[in-house]
């Protein structure tokens, strides 16, 4: 779901861009003509996925420009993604006394640039901004966590929340409804676990299980459903999530290759009517769409003890450097907030963070993004450490296949986990 999380280095090939990045760099100026108001510009950066995300992002610099009334200009300057590049070279051109007003940003990239002190606290702007209520709080927590402050530094914008896709024809048939609490979830994935042909063998299982690399987001929910949390895994809470992970598998709830799944396996598995559940976002429902018309749908992870699901991110920052911040913070809202929040969403597919947005007819009337927006109050994301890339992409999914085979117990891929993580 989200882009791998990546601890920023500078290497040698971020030094020998400098020079280009910084003259590349417009950093905010005013002017004044006549008895006019000043005009200000703010350079942005902004990495594209295609290029009519790329047309979106200039339509819409174009359209606050045009409509601010206060005379700010925007100047949206691309530049490639480049599997988290794009954040290495910011940091460089930023260091260097480049760089741009305001950039789009991944939450992962936050520890460097605060260590720094590159990034504006946005919390004076914040303050007395009157749109804030229509962003949740514990979204704004996020953006907190992700400083290691009580400060904000990064203005959220848009999101992917999870969610479990299922089929409703195979729920009719199991005679269950859609889950409202964790221990009915549980209890579900069982009763969805059937021989519909008479063999004798399993053909559908309840839950397509996620576990090589980037499943530790769907596990997640698992661990915080029981009260668990990701701050120590060696409580009883947490231990007892990854009991219930473990039996799904072992009780053959879930596909036999579930240990080495990865995201291409279990969407196979759920298309193919192999599995009647299943976790991902709004990126695939079009697909699922596609694949069996009405009879796919989604759900919000259901409350247990606690409640959490994973959150993709895509939000913006302003630089501590930016001349006029005023004027940036203006165009940070116009994307959180105003008409470039229902823009953006619309033609992304992403998950408007605007509560106002969120309950427009395009965004409530589609049953996968109504369950993003359920879910997307206990939306959370895992701690931002220097670890956190190595145990996301070997020490997880390595130890959740010794758990699921039974090699290892429960208490000892807990413990496993924890040393990985926070080394203790």
């Amino acid at each position: 779901m989200k882009k791998s999380l990546v601890f920023l280095t500078v290497g040698a090939f971020s030094l020998a861009l400098t020079g280009m990045l910084l003259a590349g760099c417009n950093k905010s100026s005013s002017s004044q003509s006549g008895g006019s108001p000043a005009s200000v510009t703010i350079t942005h950066w902004y990495w594209a996925d295609n290029s009519g995300y790329s047309s979106t992002m200039q339509e819409m610099a174009a359209d606050f420009s045009a409509t601010n009334g206060k005379n700010i200009k925007i100047v949206a300057e691309e530049y490639p993604w480049e599997g988290g590049r794009y954040s290495e070279n910011l940091f460089t051109a930023v260091m260097g006394g480049g760089g741009p007003d305001t950039a789009s940003w991944k939450l992962t990239a936050t520890p460097l640039f605060t260590a720094n002190k590159l990034l504006a606290s946005l919390d004076p702007f914040l303050d007395k901004w009157a749109d804030k209520g229509l962003i949740e709080e514990s979204l704004f927590n996020v953006m907190r966590q992700a400083g290691g402050s009580d400060s904000i530094y990064v203005m959220p914008w848009n999101t992917q929340v999870l969610y479990l896709y299922y089929r409703p024809s195979m729920f009719d048939a199991a005679g269950i409804s859609v889950p409202k609490t964790y221990d009915e979830f549980l209890e579900a994935v069982a009763k969805l676990t059937r021989d519909t042909n008479g063999d004798g063998k399993t053909d559908v299982y309840g839950f397509g299980m996620r576990g090589s690399t980037n499943g530790h987001e769907p596990w997640g929910s698992f661990i915080q459903a029981r009260g668990g949390n990701f701050n120590n895994f060696n409580t009883p809470e947490a231990i007892q999530g990854m009991k219930d992970y473990i039996n799904i598998f072992q009780q053959g709830y879930a596909p036999p290759t579930a240990p080495t799944d990865g995201f291409n396996e279990i969407m196979a598995a759920f298309k193919g009517g192999i599995t009647a559940m299943t976790v991902h976002h709004t990126g695939s429902y079009i697909d699922m769409e596609k694949t069996f018309g009405e009879d796919v749908s989604a759900f919000a992870f259901p409350q247990g003890k606690g409640r959490w699901t994973s959150m993709g991110d895509t939000e913006n920052v302003m630089f501590e450097a930016c001349k006029n911040k005023e004027a940036a913070f203006e165009w940070l809202a116009y994307l959180a907030a105003g008409k470039g929040q229902e823009t953006w969403c619309t033609v992304t597919g992403n998950v408007p963070v605007s509560k106002k947005v969120q309950q427009l007819a395009q965004f409530q009337d589609n049953r996968f993004m109504k369950a993003s927006i359920d879910g997307a109050p206990f939306a959370g994301i895992y701690p931002i450490l220097p670890s956190t890339t190595e145990w996301v992409s070997q020490i997880w999914p390595n130890t959740i296949a010794g758990a699921l085979t039974g090699t290892i117990s429960a208490e000892q891929a807990m413990a496993a986990l924890q040393k990985g993580l926070h080394g203790n």
